[in-house]
């Protein structure tokens, strides 16, 4: 008996609850259509996943207010689904028909063989996806509402026309310029009276003193030279100066002959170039052969750096080409020269070819035997269609791009690719200059245009 009580009360609640209900039922939102009373009802599922406003494309994780005043409503799991779908174009059945876009029908949005005439949910409570009628034309076109452009980071750029450096790298040497390289040697048999102070490394200018040399041949030389300008025939003075000069003699020493007409007994034998001192052979008191090499110059205010250049890039290396060198010891300073040969050979071992670098070495920092780091731009001036790397899809047999056709509307594009430098890529065949590829969420909408693609293919077999 005690329970009574407690049983009429839960009952009383219940009927009041009822009784509420059928207020509500019977209140002023009945006066609303079926359709759009259906429609307001209609509640998605899951957790709020971001809030949209109701006047635009603009979105926010926590709930605010446009500018208007409105307050953003809340979007859950299951009305964000695929890329077809517009929440809140969906909302207005009436906009949809306004926009001049026909809806042939409503398909599965998880891939499904079904389609409704009508707007549904599948048994997991998501949206079937519209499907207008120029889509239903072109499978591969893909429709994006603008805040799924604006969530997935869509971008896109339009394809121009450019010069793409091709940078071919190699590894090199530094290597002496063979052209400023010079040997002293006599052209008699003689004696070295005494060297000067030059060592090996030692900078030496074209006219200065390397040693002081006495020889026969030389000796009787500048004698007969003296005798004829004292007493002889003008037409054998040219003749007895060309003797010294075929024995080596320089024109200042000759010059100093004719001034004093008198024979010295060493003759200081002169540089016959500006460089460095690399090798020094000649000793006071040494008997010197014809021939012999007494000291080597060499000009370092221009060197050489050999690369080696790998076979498959040898075609696309011309001479003029500018390239820059690196080296280790100065790993911060880029030094620039051009290409200046490449070898008509190919090393057999490695299958590389040598090419030949020039550059100007005025501070003599690159040193001989020097390991550089080249790089040669090979592009050249001529502007070709390029668009940026990213934007290709590369599937294997075929390369893809997707065209960026406006309104939120993209079309995969089969091109064929040239050339590649500098983060871009020429494109041969495909498209055309001004045409705006997709560069970021690419792939993103050619899975979607795959999948369109296999829906409209079963949708056609089921018609058959």
């Amino acid at each position: 008996m005690k329970r009574g009580p407690g049983i009429f009360i839960v009952f009383a609640a219940l009927l009041a609850v009822g009784v509420a209900g059928l207020l509500v039922v019977r209140g002023p939102w009945s006066r609303h259509d079926a359709g759009h009373n259906a429609h307001q009802t209609a509640v998605g599922s899951g957790p709020v996943i971001y809030y949209r406003d109701p006047d635009g494309p603009f979105f926010s994780p926590s709930p605010k207010k446009n500018a208007a005043g409105k307050a953003y409503i809340a979007v859950r799991a299951s009305e964000d689904v695929g890329f077809d779908e517009k929440p809140w174009a969906a909302a207005e059945p009436a906009q949809q028909q306004s926009s001049g876009r026909r809806i042939l029908y409503y398909r599965n949005p998880m891939g499904l063989p079904d389609t409704s005439p009508v707007p549904k949910k599948d048994p997991m409570g998501m949206d079937y996806v519209p499907v207008y009628e120029d889509e239903a034309q072109d499978a591969s076109t893909v429709t994006i509402n603008p805040g799924k452009l604006q969530r997935t980071g869509v971008r896109s750029e339009p394809a121009e026309r450019r010069a793409i450096a091709i940078p071919v790298r190699a590894a090199g040497r530094v290597d002496f310029d063979p052209r400023r390289t010079s040997v002293v040697a006599l052209r008699f048999e003689g004696f070295i009276d005494s060297v000067q102070k030059v060592a090996e490394g030692d900078f030496v200018r074209k006219g200065q003193s390397l040693m002081r040399v006495y020889g026969p041949d030389l000796s009787s030389a500048a004698a007969e030279y003296v005798s004829v300008l004292n007493s002889g025939p003008r037409a054998r003075v040219e003749g007895a100066r060309r003797r010294l000069v075929n024995l080596g003699l320089d024109e200042a020493t000759i010059a100093s002959i004719a001034r004093s007409r008198r024979v010295p007994r060493v003759i200081d034998w002169p540089a016959p170039q500006d460089g460095h001192v690399i090798e020094r052979d000649a000793l006071s008191g040494m008997r010197a052969a014809p021939g012999e090499t007494l000291f080597r110059l060499v000009d370092h205010s221009l060197v050489w750096v050999l690369a080696d250049v790998p076979e498959r890039d040898v075609s696309s290396i011309k001479p003029g080409e500018p390239a820059v060198i690196r080296v280790r010891s100065y790993p911060d300073r880029p030094f620039k020269g051009q290409v200046a040969l490449v070898y008509p050979h190919l090393n057999m071992e490695t299958r590389t070819a040598r090419v030949r670098i020039e550059l100007p070495n005025p501070d003599g920092l690159l040193l001989g035997d020097m390991f550089a780091d080249v790089e040669i731009d090979t592009g050249g001036k001529q502007k070709v269609l390029a668009i940026p790397e990213g934007a290709v899809i590369d599937a294997g047999k075929r390369q893809v791009v997707i065209l960026d056709k406006g309104e939120g509307r993209f079309q995969p594009r089969e091109v064929r690719l040239g050339r590649r430098g500098e983060g871009f890529v020429e494109i041969s065949n495909g498209i055309a200059e001004g045409d705006r590829v997709v560069t970021a969420a690419n792939f993103l909408i050619d899975a979607e245009s795959n999948l369109k693609a296999a829906l409209q293919a079963l949708d056609q077999g089921a018609a058959k």
